[in-house]
């Protein structure tokens, strides 16, 4: 399984979601997942099973595929909550 954080430059801010991702995800026991970031423009290029984004550009990424919209890079709960309620969905947390 892999999720792809896109930012609009695909530098900073999606790198600090990334880091926040594995974090949480150590923190859930939970491996076999790849995270990577990368800019809107060159996300259709890459095949991720959830793409996650903050809301002003969520929206650009629903024809890839399946979308974590984040209301705040920085609401590290809100992060959480939405990443374990859709690996929950996915099966992948039970």
């Amino acid at each position: 399984m892999k999720i792809l954080v896109c930012c609009g430059s695909g530098l900073g801010s999606s790198f600090m979601i990334e880091m926040n991702i594995k974090k949480i995800l150590k923190e859930l026991n939970v491996t076999g997942i790849e995270v990577e970031h990368t800019d809107l423009s060159s996300a259709a290029g890459i095949k991720a099973d959830i793409y996650l984004a903050t809301r002003d550009i969520a929206g650009q990424l629903t024809s890839l595929g399946e979308v974590i919209s984040l209301n705040s890079m920085i609401d590290k709960k809100e992060l959480k909550d939405k990443l374990v309620q859709k690996l929950t969905e996915k099966g992948i947390i039970k």
